[in-house]
């Protein structure tokens, strides 16, 4: 079990921030590199990594972090929870690999990895200080405040057939009831995928909530 890293952008000099993206299941690391191009452009000093799932997906294509087959609320979590220790050991290298840390960390998912992403604060507390959670949703809406300093930025298309952008909505609500920090945006006439509008609202979140 391995997966695929693509490398968008590596500045000359030190990296001052980390961006990781993660596709969705059945998609692959190249796809959302193209994504990554976009936040490449607008952070010359980022490092950014398009990181592609680690197993085959069950379903003909592309890549996944777990499957989807027979998914359900109650077997969703566990499945995720088995992919875990994998992803993070992912961040952990890179921060390693580039000396930047958690605080300028970045996590970017689409879909299932927006699932990851989103998980992964309720393992591990300082994994990244941002998170741009495009069109995903928590298996289970967290009980606990996510770390302080961490801030999750909701961003899901209006007419998702996929994942209902009710889940953006109410994991928002809850982060916020917990006192943690998040915003949500949800996309007009969008339905489970990026458009440049989407895109760029996450690049003007991001931008407006750089850490120092």
């Amino acid at each position: 079990m391995s997966s695929e890293q693509i490398i968008v952008q590596q500045p000359q000099e030190r990296a001052n921030q980390l961006i990781l993206l993660f596709h969705g299941v059945g998609d692959n690391p190249i796809s959302m590199g193209e994504i990554g191009k976009f936040f490449a452009v607008s952070f010359p000093q980022a490092q950014v990594v398009s990181v592609g799932s680690p197993d085959i997906c069950d379903f003909g294509r592309g890549f996944q972090w777990f499957s989807v087959q027979g998914v359900t609320e109650k077997n969703r979590q566990p499945r995720i929870d088995d992919a875990m220790p994998l992803f993070i050991q992912i961040v952990r290298d890179w921060q390693q690999k580039t000396g930047v840390t958690p605080e300028h960390t970045t996590l970017v998912g689409f879909s299932q990895g927006t699932i990851m992403a989103l998980e992964s604060t309720k393992v591990e507390e300082h994994l990244a200080s941002r998170i741009v959670a495009f069109s995903g949703r928590f298996a289970n809406l967290p009980e606990k405040p996510i770390a302080a300093g961490t801030v999750v930025h909701f961003i899901h298309g209006e007419q998702d057939p996929v994942i209902n952008p009710f889940q953006s909505k109410s994991a928002a609500e809850r982060l916020k009831s917990l006192g943690s920090a998040c915003t949500l945006n949800i996309q007009a006439g969008m339905a489970h995928g990026l458009d440049s509008q989407m895109i760029n609202t996450a690049i003007s979140h991001l931008q407006n909530d750089q850490p120092q």
